[in-house]
């Protein structure tokens, strides 16, 4: 029943961050980019997954961090080679090149999450590390399913729902 709660708290406030930005006159603080608030809300998700202490959660956030970073920076470097493979034609020796970056990068990636894995281990116990593998999937997939959701939507109604204006 808490799951169900607090899916249905996630997908209420990433409908919201999602809306339209309304104009607000003379606002003082910068909109966060919608990365951002993706960001915030996997924090948020994590944080009610692992039911961290305080004393947890100050050795964690810092770990993690600097976690996170580094599998950003390896997904960044992927997607920009991906992008320059597409532009140049397929060959077989360009084609067999890729996938042995492919397996490249999956090495890596492995490789950062069994580093990390220790150090989550020296401030946590073994189940919340478990716990943070599997909650980081989880939103990854509740994250897809949504976006898959809207993009369904989008393509039903049409552009900003114009298509079911005059229906009487």
């Amino acid at each position: 029943m808490k799951r169900i709660n607090l899916i249905g708290i996630l997908f209420g406030f990433i409908s919201i961050c999602m809306l339209p930005a309304i104009a607000v006159p003379a606002q003082d603080t910068p909109q966060e980019s919608p990365e951002e608030k993706v960001k915030s809300l996997e924090i948020l998700y994590i944080s009610r997954e692992l039911d961290l202490t305080p004393e947890e959660a100050q050795k964690f956030w810092p770990v993690y961090k600097k976690y996170s970073e580094e599998v950003n920076v390896l997904i960044a470097e992927r997607r920009k080679k991906s992008r320059e493979l597409k532009t140049q034609p397929r060959t077989d020796k360009l084609a067999n090149e890729a996938l042995d970056k492919e397996l490249g990068y999956e090495k890596r990636m492995l490789d950062i999450k069994t580093k990390y894995k220790e150090e989550f281990l020296k401030v946590l116990p073994a189940k919340k590390v478990s716990n943070l593998y599997r909650a980081e999937r989880e939103f990854r997939s509740m994250m897809i399913r949504q976006l898959k959701e809207r993009r369904e939507n989008r393509a039903l109604n049409g552009p900003q729902g114009k298509g079911n204006k005059h229906r009487p």
